[in-house]
């Protein structure tokens, strides 16, 4: 006897794309990562301009990720008990100040001097960076139903990695055309049209259905559940030490001065080149939703992220190692679209603040914290080096996450 195909391969992309609160909260999404983006790519190309140290590079992230750490479980706390809308916008409020306050630096209106100004404006962007994504993952659940979740996180990778595309391109662009001062300028535009599109959001907010649970014993709750789902847990962790020991992005502003001997112009291209990459992976996947041997094919999308991480250390020529970010990113595509789908139907939807910002820490802590080690190590070790340690880890972690995590390596999209 046939077996009918689960509900959300009959979900067609025009149904999703018919729901105008999804089209908001994508282009809040979108605003806020070009804001971020393009902020990402100018302070890094501007504080490697003063100090020709990676170290200094290493310092943005470590910067970022102490404040995020910090915050983001009290966020998950506070969007699971607050308006997600207003949340949304006083987070994109907060994301506005940071180019504002470089701004500030970059034309001298500060009585200041270095760039420790400058790091204390990437630690304000780490403390309301980590409200941006649980606020989206709950209101996605409350304006699509559950039966277009995965067609609708395909689609919304897609957008969200044309985001990640467009950001780093357009800052390298800015920075080579006007300087950091018109990059910076851009940024705080981007921000305030986060804010504008979130505003008239129509939604229903969840209603509380008994008293409020102290802030740390709710926090701890959503902490229990993550941790007792294997399945859940093993993907965050799989992405989280593959980014944290794998990653190259952090370095690119090295590797285009000292190894590929280009300017910010080149900067912007190697930047949007995985995120290229994950948008050929998300419009694929869109088309054809993965749904049978899930959890194997992520466990092949990372170990593949690795040795391209290894193939990048390894290039000499610009559009080569400009070839290998595109499948890099095309590998973490992969990985990203399936832990988000895997995210969105194993969380009930009363703890997804909390479960979205857990997984935020595992997820954006691998990225700055990756960018401080990666600093550190090049620093050490060297830069071609560091990333060549990197990716053989990588692949490591890949093996013993298959080992430990069984059922996550056996998981079908259509058993959760």
């Amino acid at each position: 006897m046939s077996v009918p195909p689960p509900a959300d391969t009959a979900v067609g992309a025009r149904e999703v794309l018919a729901q105008p609160g999804f089209i908001r909260i994508l282009a809040y999404r979108i605003c806020a990562i070009l804001s971020y983006q393009v902020v990402a790519v100018s302070v890094g190309w501007h504080i490697y301009q003063i100090t020709q140290n990676p170290l200094s590079l290493g310092l943005i992230g470590l910067a970022e990720v102490l404040p995020f750490v910090c915050t983001a479980p009290f966020a998950g706390y506070l969007v699971d008990h607050l308006p997600r809308r207003r949340l949304g916008m006083t987070a994109s409020t907060g994301l506005l100040l940071t180019p504002l306050v470089l701004l500030a630096v970059d034309r001298q209106w500060l009585p200041v001097d270095g760039v420790w100004p400058m790091y204390a404006a990437v630690c304000l962007t780490g403390a309301v960076r980590c409200f941006l994504t649980p606020v989206y993952n709950a209101l996605f659940a409350r304006v699509l139903e559950r039966r277009q979740f995965a067609r609708g996180t395909s689609i919304a990778n897609v957008f969200f990695q044309v985001g990640l595309v467009t950001g780093p391109a357009l800052g390298g662009g800015l920075v080579a055309w006007g300087g950091t001062t018109l990059a910076y300028s851009v940024a705080v535009v981007l921000a305030a049209v986060a804010i504008a599109v979130l505003y008239p959001l129509k939604v229903a907010e969840p209603i509380a259905t008994g008293p409020r649970a102290p802030v740390f014993k709710s926090i701890a709750e959503g902490t229990r559940f993550v941790f007792s789902n294997q399945i859940m847990l093993g993907a965050m962790a799989l992405d989280m030490f593959s980014v944290l020991l794998g990653g190259a992005v952090s370095m690119l502003p090295a590797f285009i001065h000292d190894i590929l001997h280009h300017g910010p112009e080149g900067l912007g291209i190697l930047r949007a080149c995985p995120s290229l990459g994950a948008v050929v992976a998300g419009l694929w996947i869109a088309r054809h939703p993965i749904d049978r041997h899930a959890g194997h094919i992520l466990m092949i999308a990372v170990a593949a992220f690795g040795l391209c991480t290894i193939a990048f250390g390894l290039s000499r020529s610009f559009w080569l190692s400009a070839a290998i970010l595109v499948v890099y990113g095309l590998c973490d595509g992969v990985s990203m679209v399936l832990r988000s789908t895997i995210l969105q139907l194993a969380t009930p939807d009363e703890m997804r603040g909390r479960v979205s910002s857990i997984n935020s820490i595992f997820i954006s802590s691998s990225n700055e914290l990756g960018a401080f080690y990666d600093g550190v190590m090049a620093r050490f070790l060297g830069l071609v080096p560091a990333v060549l340690l990197g990716g053989c880890v990588t692949l490591c972690v890949v093996g013993l996450t298959a080992l430990k995590a069984p059922k996550l390596r056996r998981v079908s999209i259509k058993d959760l």
